[in-house]
């Protein structure tokens, strides 16, 4: 039995959730996010709640059931709340500004990365060496995210480079002489 899977989801006031056969919808001031759910899983909405069962005992109904009610969990809270990841950049001259739906970043490289921004995905620059991200869908939101920090990635001797917020970076000491 899927322990998370067993939960129900609450709907917070102003969201609306619709099933329609295998595609699931969740709609709110913020967008609207569309899931096909596996015709194995049985979803129902009930009195601001959502439940979800498996409709067999095979293991891989099993499997996808906690991920099913994960991915309409993440879909309520993307629509009421957002999603938003941020970045930190360090390095001398390394920088980065949001410029409409680019954004451009200033890498050590001989030229600037321009990066063009997704649809849904909203990026901000406070700081030259700072980007926040924001969007409806967590899975989107971290692949920008992901993206962006694989243009220059964290190096372990200096810690240059495009870092998660409070992420750890386990620093090599440098050639001894």
């Amino acid at each position: 039995m899927s322990r998370i899977g067993k939960s129900p989801i609450m709907l917070p006031e102003g969201i609306e959730f619709i099933v329609d056969g295998n595609k699931l919808t969740v709609k709110g001031k913020r967008g609207e996010l569309n899931f096909v759910k596996s015709s194995d899983i049985e979803v129902e909405c009930k009195e601001n709640q959502i439940t979800t069962k498996p409709s067999n005992n095979l293991n891989k109904t099993k499997s996808l059931w906690g991920t099913t009610r994960s991915l309409i969990q993440n879909m309520v809270i993307g629509i009421s709340k957002g999603f938003k990841k941020d970045l930190e950049i360090q390095g001398v001259g390394y920088k980065a500004q949001a410029k409409g739906k680019t954004l451009e970043l200033s890498l050590g490289f001989s030229h600037d990365v321009t990066y063009s921004i997704p649809d849904g995905i909203d990026i901000k620059t406070p700081q030259p060496t700072h980007i926040h991200i924001t969007g409806n869908d967590i899975q989107r939101v971290g692949q920008v995210a992901a993206e962006i920090r694989a243009y220059r990635p964290p190096e372990p001797y200096k810690g240059k480079g495009v870092r998660y917020k409070g992420e750890n970076i386990i620093r090599k000491e440098g050639k001894k002489k």
